[in-house]
């Protein structure tokens, strides 16, 4: 079964850190990362790019309208996602759990979100 993994922040917690504990927190992502990644279930890990460059289709009168920016009407923010693929529920648990917004970043609002798939890989 696969699963998705979307990883989320508080902008508002995140930007009240000071500098230094942005750079402590952010420094040890690299590591878990890997140690996630090091399971061989991860199959894509991403971070997402920066807010000012996402852009929202909506469907309005029977045609997509293109607007600039995430306008979800949200308190958290997905900042990454990740797709492993396991044997059960209890495994993808345990792999998502090496992510670091389950492990690190509680003051910056960081979470987990674990989604079963139903997925699809065009031909």
């Amino acid at each position: 079964m696969k699963y998705l993994g979307l990883a989320y922040f508080t902008p508002e917690k995140f930007a009240a850190l000071a500098p230094d504990d942005v750079q402590q927190l952010v420094s040890q992502c690299p590591a878990l990362d890997e140690k996630m990644r090091a399971t061989g279930k991860v199959l894509v890990s991403a971070s997402l790019g920066d807010q000012e460059g996402w852009t929202t289709l909506r469907p309005r009168s029977g045609k997509t309208h293109v607007s600039d920016g995430p306008y979800t009407e949200a308190k958290e923010v997905v900042g990454g996602l990740f797709i492993i693929e396991a044997d059960n529920r209890e495994e993808a648990l345990r792999i998502a759990s090496m992510h670091p917004a389950a492990m690190l970043g509680e003051a910056g609002g960081w979470a987990v979100e674990l989604i079963p798939l139903d997925f699809y890989l065009a031909p």
